[in-house]
């Protein structure tokens, strides 16, 4: 079970988003998931195309440093931080000074030179597929991100995320498309639009990076 501080910052959305209401359950089922994979050393993986690609790198951005709380690996990554003063006593200083703790997330958008030569010699629909194939392990989330729902490639990833025991959390649109039959969790915003479901998106995945952050360094 995730902290009760960490479920009320879905409240705290909806408060500000009251539209978001019907997605209540949903948002609680993936908060609870995602925290639970960190907890059990996963790692969350995303993709998205177009403006959801940036939204992918834009996720990574908030988990792997600090977004709203300080994560000084002094305070939080203890036997890090004692072998550190080890190994690299004359760096200690400069590493805890700016070195934040993360909670593991990558984005399948950046990998330009693998897409590209997967795209070229293979199939340009699996590029997510063959990622997810190559670092998705049981236990971890694929968080993915697709207005309409119907994203062949994203389809294609969540296929091979379901081979591998890899749990997936959509984001889509208000029909939810083709990926909510294939989704653990849907959460499927009230727009119908790319531009005003995306505008629902983005304060839902703060929302997520916010809550992961509490819950694992609130003080």
């Amino acid at each position: 079970m995730v902290k009760q501080t960490t479920l009320s910052k879905i409240e705290e959305l909806i408060n500000r988003y009251p539209a978001l209401e019907n997605c209540r359950n949903d948002l609680i089922n993936a908060v609870t998931i995602i925290c639970d994979s960190f907890r059990s050393g996963n790692k969350l993986v995303i993709c998205g195309n177009g403006g959801s690609a940036a939204d992918s790198m834009h996720i990574v951005g908030e988990l792997m440093k600090g977004f709203l709380l300080p994560r000084s690996i002094k305070d939080f990554e203890t036997d890090f931080y004692t072998k550190l003063k080890t190994e690299y006593p004359e760096d200690v200083e400069y590493f805890a000074n700016n070195l934040q703790c993360a909670l593991p997330a990558i984005s399948l958008v950046g990998e330009t030179a693998l897409m590209t030569a997967f795209a070229n010699d293979k199939s340009s629909d699996l590029i997510f597929a063959q990622q997810v194939l190559g670092i998705g392990n049981s236990g971890d989330i694929l968080l993915a991100i697709t207005t309409s729902g119907n994203s062949v490639n994203i389809l294609h990833a969540a296929k091979v995320a379901k081979l591998k025991d890899v749990k997936i959390i959509a984001l889509t649109g208000r029909t939810g498309g083709k990926i909510k039959s294939l989704a653990d969790i849907s959460i499927c915003v009230p727009a119908d639009s790319a531009y005003t479901i995306q505008e629902y998106h983005l304060p839902i995945y703060h929302m997520i990076c916010i809550a992961a952050e509490n819950e694992f360094y609130e003080k």
